[in-house]
């Protein structure tokens, strides 16, 4: 550690995307007008500016140093140090080399039968109507198979493999944890977290050094290594990584010890990405510190930034915990500087800079996440809840489709925004110039080619001119059409569009984040930093109805200056799976306590004194059989040890119940040891307001006046004031711009900002809205298609908060929709495919069974495939909207329940042959009739009626199916009450009437693809056939007007009902082709009715697409669908098809057995288990089939491996890629997957799967992909002397040398259920992708213009982990 220089400079950098900000606090002699005997200096620079200087930290160090001492400091000399106490710094090195994948060069070793493992992850797709399916790539370059889970490499099929680490027992049984153990067998041994594993063979190390000396031999010097159940049992990966660091490898990332949490896809990413960048990290401040003196790490403390908020040594940093090194700075300034604990309003922080827009929350406590996703790595790390939400001042404009368009590319630092002088695009920030709210005057000139021009508005104007004379071109037409008039808009008209498009978009997750907590944006106070957010922060709060803002002096270099009041941490954490009781406290208090001592002592290394060093007590917190766990933090008192009232008080906060009944589990002890080094100011900004009088602003003092454009039109007399000439009680009503050194601040109309000693605290007034009318703005078309799936998005966070079971809760397999009066679909999400043609068909059916007899306080439930339905588990609650009485939108919200009666638990029995074996179907049931909540009639349905068929039980689960429908219902009731605030702000005639531009929006989009679709096809009919496995057909041909756009889908020719399940329901085949449609026209248009409306779709009565109301449909709903994706999209040539199955696998015990003794039938209770299993995606003209992704019509997330090895009596043997299953050409397809599972104990199971006969077809000549299939080896018995096969009761009475064991595979075929004993194994090969396109690429071509390349932003924190969840749901 340094010898810190006492009273020396300190220096505190931000390393941003786009500028680094400096914050310097100088000494210098006490006086009246630095009474701490400090001042603070800001330098604002390019972050990249190879031609002046190779490092922008060093050089803004270099240019305080000159500034400070009045001494030169020559760039081509090494900086001198003696001046300088402290360097703290937030860098996105690792964030720019995990974007960019320009981290070292490493390898992986992982347990055998995983290789492929991290590449598949949650086997989900991250864009679910992206056909070409770009998943990033994996950090890796090499991965080697440590077999220390198998036996002796042999065929597959001809010996066993023994796993040789395995966890011991399960814990889904209903009677608590099983465990068998022999306590004298030393392989069995209990890992961390208290449960134990069985090691039955260690790895052989001989073949291991083999394996890494060829890594090394390869030029490998970073390795990670993620072995299965090493968070609890570590003694592997520490073996190896000691031989490891024996041959000389330089850098060695343990998964156990980078972060030793359960789940292994995670935890492995999480390592590889620890060898991935902590190298880059370290080869940065390696020249970072060669720019200095030789002092600088004798006499200066250098720290960095860690995502979690804490300063750490340079010497601990590293790349794992450097993600969000640069944005956590931000959140700890505006944490420090603008929450009162007084008060306790809590703040919402809104960072937008050149880059990239950033959200947070601060309530008096650090929001952390501890699993997030960027730039497509999961990363498995205590983490600030920031989400990056839009692409900031750098978001790129666009016209499509006759609306306004802001983002998600972005301009990024180079080229930038238009108005930078180096070809850049059109931006956010090229508005707010035209706008007159940026005036160049104010800002450094460091742009164009020499990096010496001021920013550029007749730059940006013109492309503005340009961009507006297309608009008004594209309008003016559609007007004409239509017979109405139209007035051009200005320039001003559309920046000014643009502005309010990109405030609402950003308004949207603002309000996820804050609902997903169950807090009210409302009430918060709006921190707004960054360089671009004071330009936005009016219009943002008052679009949140936020009262207050405040910008604080340094708002443009918050994210530096929060360094300066960050403290130091030091974290320890450890696995656990203890119950949580009085019995297990003593042992928990003693892990804790030996943590605590750990982050003493660190911290005691680094100079804090122990009254200087505060530790945070944390239990990682779950129900029992549930996954939603809670960090929760000890409570205040010393002797409090009370986590099960605080963890109960959490849980029915976020989520509104909790679970008396259920034993709660330990997952993670974690303590947070803090090493507290700064404090806020002495007064908060909330008490120093209450102390001044505010005085009007000197209107002497203004800069000058400044044309700014506002909503009611240009105002050319805005008056301009530099920040640091207003007195401190100074009072400025808007319109009016504060500036300062690197920011601009608009106060719009009605506003008014009091200047205190440290913060601009802005009050946003109602003002005057501007009067919208029923004509069809394009500017309001995307504000509304924003505020309707918001409404949709709302519903389904009070959904998620309230329902209880894990479908719902934490799979999040729903919808939520909002629906015009005529039942007509406006918005919905999040997006499920299936879902998203057959919710209407619901909510008309309803409209027409009822005929008018709805009144207020109704709400209906129905789920029968005849009714608009897809499958029976799937259930739909509809609520209308009354307004004056009359019907004026519905809401509706379908949810997934776990059981709903029938034959089998789970109610999706593989071989049901009518409706009623797969449980209860409901047509149409007034849940509530006029307020009253109809528990008995629920309970009829639900349990006595399904239970009147042969064979058939009632809900196996109705405690959690009425729970979870009085959450749709309150989801319902959510939206009711938005659309009526919607109604409100605008009046019923304008809502209703934008709900019909934006259908008709999407109605023009799919017009223009049909048009296309039959350009392409020279005016020939789309025709295409398939088949399912049975032999049923699937017949297609679409006819295309040339002259409106308009089609007939028309399915003539399909196959009759089948006796089977594999029937579609008619609102299915509508899912499916509105999925199509909307992959097809590849841009983000609105998915509502609209898109719909040029096509008529006609089905053959009485086919397997328009099945008889008693036909089983539960394979229709996850199978047909897939094939009638494939045929659809076969007929418009797109791709070759996909693995065109879901491959539903279902096991476990218990249900309605018949007593062999007696023949009652009685209910065993039991435990089962459901998945579903990812293949190959096909191939394109452009693009080849991605391997192991779920595809089209489902893609939800599959079982992390060691979570299924401790909830279930099975041992995932291999997950992997199935190598050669694709279709072989110019563009191969993808490859599907091998799942090999063996069973522990005997138990039922199900397999409800495709494509086992018939291949996935390839495109323009390309090969087809590989049918799957499903292949049960059994483990069986036989007599030595004879060779008869023992029965399983009877094989514990033969001696060991009496018998043999034998093996026998035999294929399950597509659908079928089996009952397996202990040691059976299934083995599900998924079916591959077809390819496009023959290998040599002859007579193929590809016509499109490329377009230039842009920059994605990712998105990234918990608002689109749930997002993406969402998506992952079916």
């Amino acid at each position: 550690m340094a010898t810190e220089r006492k009273n020396g400079i300190r220096v505190c950098i931000d390393r941003g995307g786009t500028f680094t900000d400096c914050v310097a606090s100088i000494p210098v002699p006490v006086s009246e007008q630095h009474p701490t005997g400090r001042k603070e200096l800001v330098v604002k620079l390019l972050s990249v500016d190879p031609s002046n200087y190779p490092d922008a930290p060093r050089e803004g160090i270099r240019r305080i140093l000159e500034i400070a001492t009045g001494k030169p400091h020559p760039r081509d000399q090494l900086v001198a140090t003696e001046n300088l106490e402290s360097i703290r710094m937030g860098t996105t090195v690792a964030t720019n080399a995990l974007l960019e994948r320009k981290g070292e060069r490493c390898a992986l070793l992982i347990s055998q039968g995983f290789k492929d493992l991290l590449m598949i992850g949650n086997q989900s797709r991250p864009k679910i109507f992206d056909l070409t399916i770009t998943k990033p790539d994996v950090l890796y370059q090499a991965v080697v198979e440590v077999d220390e889970r198998q036996a002796e490499k042999q065929s597959r099929n001809a010996q066993w493999n023994v796993a040789m680490v395995t966890l011991v027992g399960y814990t889904s049984s209903p009677m608590g944890v099983v465990e068998n153990i022999d306590p004298n067998d030393p392989t069995f041994v209990k890992g961390i977290s208290g449960e134990y594993v069985h090691v039955l063979r260690r790895p052989d190390m001989r073949e291991v050094e083999k394996q890494l000396q060829d890594l090394y031999s390869q030029g490998f010097r970073s390795i990670a290594v993620c072995l299965l159940h090493s968070y609890t049992f570590v003694d592997h990966e520490q073996a190896i990584g000691e031989l490891a660091q024996k041959i000389g490898f330089t850098h060695i990332s343990l998964s156990s010890s980078i972060m030793p949490m359960i789940k292994m896809v995670p935890r492995g990413t999480s390592a590889t990405a620890d060898a991935y960048l902590t190298p880059c990290i370290k080869t940065y401040v390696d020249g970072f510190v060669s720019g200095f003196d030789e002092n600088l790490t004798k006499n200066v403390s250098l720290q960095f930034m860690q995502s979690d908020g804490g300063l750490v040594p340079v010497s601990h940093f590293s790349g794992l915990r450097a993600i969000l090194s640069g944005p956590a700075g931000g959140v700890v300034g505006y944490g420090m500087t603008a929450f009162d604990s007084k008060d306790g309003i809590p703040v919402i922080g809104f960072d937008m800079g050149g880059t990239s827009t950033d959200v947070s929350r601060f309530s008096g406590k650090y929001e952390h996440v501890f699993e997030t996703t960027t730039a497509g790595v999961t990363i498995q790390a205590p983490q600030l809840d920031i989400n990056t939400v839009a692409a900031g001042g750098g978001s790129m404009l666009f016209f499509r489709n006759g609306t306004f368009v802001v983002g998600p590319e972005s301009a990024s630092a180079h080229p930038g925004p238009a108005c930078y002088r180096k070809g850049g695009p059109l931006t956010v920030t090229d508005a707010n110039l035209v706008l007159g709210r940026l005036n160049p005057e104010y800002f450094p000139k460091i742009f164009g080619p020499n990096e010496d021009e001021s920013l550029d508005v007749n730059i940006a104007r013109s492309k503005f001119e340009e961009l507006t004379a297309q608009i008004n071109d594209y309008i003016s037409k559609e007007k004409s059409a239509n017979g109405l008039k139209w007035t051009p808009m200005s320039v001003d008209d559309v920046a000014y569009g643009f502005i309010k498009v990109a405030n609402e978009s950003m308004c949207r997750p603002i309000r996820a984040l804050t609902e997903a907590k169950g807090h009210d944006a409302s009430k918060h106070i709006l921190s707004v930093f960054g360089g671009a957010g004071g330009q936005h922060a009016c219009a943002i709060a008052r679009a949140l109805g936020i009262s207050s803002i405040f910008i604080h002096k340094y708002a443009s270099v918050l994210s530096a200056y929060g360094l300066s009041l960050a403290d130091v941490v030091y974290e320890s954490q450890e696995p656990s799976s203890e119950t949580l009781s009085d019995k297990s406290l003593p042992l928990l208090k003693e892990r804790i306590a030996t943590l605590v001592s750990q982050c003493h002592e660190a911290l005691g290394k680094q100079g804090f004194e122990k009254d200087h060093i505060e530790c945070e007590i944390y239990l990682n917190l779950r129900y029992n059989g549930t996954d939603c766990a809670l960090m929760t933090l000890k409570p205040n008192s010393k002797d409090d040890w009370d986590f099960a009232n605080a963890f109960v008080e959490n849980y029915k906060y976020e989520f509104g119940f909790h679970l008396p009944d259920r034993d709660i589990i330990v997952d993670d002890i974690r303590v947070r040891g803090i090493g507290k080094s700064a404090q806020a100011s002495p007064i908060s900004v909330q008490d120093e307001v209450k102390t001044l009088k505010p005085t009007p602003v000197d209107s002497a003092i203004a800069e000058g006046l400044t044309s700014i454009f506002f909503e009611d039109g240009r105002n050319d007399k805005t008056p301009t004031y530099l920040l640091e000439k207003l007195p401190v009680g100074t009072k400025v009503d808007g319109p009016a711009i504060i500036m300062d050194a690197n920011s601009a601040i608009l106060i719009q109309p009605f506003c008014s900002g009091l200047i205190t000693s440290n913060t601009v605290v802005v009050t946003i007034g109602d003002g005057n809205k501007a009067q919208i009318t029923t004509e069809m703005d394009p500017i309001m078309l995307a504000v509304f298609g924003n505020r309707f799936m918001s409404i949709a998005e709302q519903m389904g966070r009070t959904l998620q908060k309230t329902a209880i079971s894990t479908n719902i809760k934490e799979r999040l397999d729903f919808s939520c929709a909002l629906f015009g009066p005529d039942g007509g679909l406006v918005a919905n999400a999040p997006h499920i495919p299936v879902h998203l043609g057959s919710l209407s068909h619901a909510v008309q059916y309803q409209m027409e069974y009822y005929k008018g007899d709805i009144t207020e306080g109704d709400v209906i439930m129905t789920n029968h495939p005849a009714a608009g339905g897809s499958h029976l588990p799937d259930i739909t609650i509809i609520t209308p909207v009354f307004n004056d009485g009359k019907i004026v939108f519905f809401v509706a919200s379908r949810g997934h329940h776990a059981d709903i009666g029938g034959i089998l638990p789970g109610s999706m029995p593989p071989n049901s042959k009518e409706l009623y074996q797969e449980g209860a179907a409901i047509r149409s049931f007034k849940l509530v009739s006029k307020g009253h909540f109809d528990l008995e009639g629920l309970t009829r349905l639900l349990v006595d009626e399904p239970a009147k068929y042969p064979g058939c039980s009632g809900t196996r689960c109705l405690r959690d199916n009425v729970s979870d429908l009085k959450a749709q219902v309150a989801a319902n009731h959510k939206g009711i009450g938005l659309v009526k605030g919607l109604i409100s702000e605008y009046g019923l005639d304008v809502v209703q009437a934008y709900m019909m531009h934006i259908r008709k929006n999407a109605e023009m989009a799919v017009r223009d693809l049909l048009k296309n679709a039959l350009r392409r096809s020279e005016g020939k009919d789309l025709v295409s056939t398939d088949f399912m496995d049975d032999g049923s057909r699937i017949s297609l041909r679409v006819e295309i007007n040339p002259e409106d756009g308009s089609a007939i889908f028309d399915f003539e020719g399909t196959s009759e009902e089948v006796y089977g399940n594999c029937n579609a329901p008619a609102s299915v085949t509508h899912s499916a082709i509105i999925y199509c449609l909307r992959c097809m026209v590849a841009m983000d248009i609105p998915l509502n009715q609209g898109c719909l409306s040029p096509v008529t779709i006609k089905i053959p009565e009485k086919s397997m697409l328009a099945p008889s109301e008693t036909a089983a449909v539960v394979g229709g709903n996850v199978l047909v669908s897939q094939r009638l994706v494939d045929v659809i999209l076969k007929a418009f040539q797109v791709c070759g098809a996909s693995q065109g199955c879901m491959n539903n696998l279902t096991f476990g015990v218990g249900g309605k057995t018949v007593d062999t003794e007696t023949g009652d039938t009685k209910v065993v209770e039991g435990w089962g288990y459901y998945e579903t299993i990812a293949g190959g995606a096909g191939a394109g003209p452009t693009w080849a089939g991605q391997g192991g992704v779920h595809t089209h019509m489902t893609n939800t997330r599959i079982t992390d491996p060691e979570i299924l090895e401790r909830r279930y009596p099975v041992i995932l043997r291999e997950f992997a890629l199935r190598t050669g299953s694709g279709g072989e050409g110019l563009n191969a397809g993808g490859e599907g997957l091998i799942r090999d599972i063996e069973f522990l104990e005997p138990m039922e199971v199900s397999i409800l799967s495709e494509r086992r006969v018939f291949q996935p077809y390839g495109m323009a000549g390309g090969g087809p992909g590989q049918s799957g299939k499903n292949l049960w080896v059994q483990k069986r018995t036989i007599r030595k002397k004879d060779g008869l096969l023992v029965a399983a009761a009877e094989e514990d009475s033969y001696a060991k040398e009496e018998t043999d064991t034998v093996f026998r595979t035999v294929n399950l075929s597509g659908k079928n259920t089996a009952h397996v004993r202990a040691g059976d194994r299934l083995m599900i090969c998924t079916p591959g992708g077809g390819a496009w396109g023959g290998k040599d690429g002859a007579n193929l071509k590809v016509t499109g213009s490329s377009a230039p390349a842009v920059q994605q932003t990712y998105m990234r924190g918990s608002v689109n982990e749930y997002q993406s969840l969402q998506e992952a749901s079916v």
